[in-house]
């Protein structure tokens, strides 16, 4: 099994001495520079340059500059999609928003992670676990989403949060470690 083959199973892989990978990310970082200095009014150039970065999106979708992503076809975005300034989303895994998806200026998506033993994570190996987030969900500024969460419909996450659990659908969330404080009514 190659480095990619391993990343994209969620077992541990080496990303930093893998050719493939390391062109990959320069491709989508490149990309990224790309969009991130076009003059704003030029939408439909931003639109199209958003489309050849990201996996699959929605007809409507608008994400403000800047905008950084490791691989970018690991990400899929729904209808209605709407980001404010400095998104991350670091996507060795896939990262999938639903339809109404809101975020906020210096969010970010972490799929990455790194072993707690330090004999491995010194090796430079990592892992990536999915995101996942579901429909009519709003996330405020300053939020980070780390591997392996998954969000469900029509949530709320606070400002500052840092979301290192699954959050269940209809729910006001916030904190770091983001929790749920009650439940959204419809």
């Amino acid at each position: 099994m190659n480095e990619k083959e391993k990343m994209l199973n969620g077992l541990l892989y080496d990303a930093n001495y893998d050719k493939a990978l390391f062109d990959e990310r320069v491709k989508c970082k490149s990309l990224c520079f790309e969009y991130n200095n076009i003059y704003p009014g030029d939408s439909s150039v931003k639109q199209e340059i958003l489309k050849k970065i990201i996996g699959k999106t929605g007809e409507n979708f608008i994400i403000e500059p800047s905008f950084w992503c490791d691989y970018g076809y690991n990400i899929e975005i729904g209808e209605n999609f709407y980001s404010n300034h400095n998104l991350v989303i670091l996507d060795p895994a896939k990262v999938i928003f639903g339809d109404n998806v809101f975020i906020g200026p210096n969010c970010g998506f972490y799929t990455a992670g790194h072993p707690l033993n330090p004999l491995e994570r010194n090796k430079g190996l990592e892992y990536a676990k999915p995101i996942v987030v579901g429909n009519n969900v709003w996330f405020g500024g300053n939020i980070v989403v780390l591997p392996g969460v998954t969000i469900g419909d029509n949530c709320t996450i606070g400002a500052g949060s840092v979301v290192t659990k699954d959050i269940p659908a209809n729910s006001l969330a916030f904190g770091n470690p983001c929790r749920v404080i009650r439940k959204i009514e419809n």
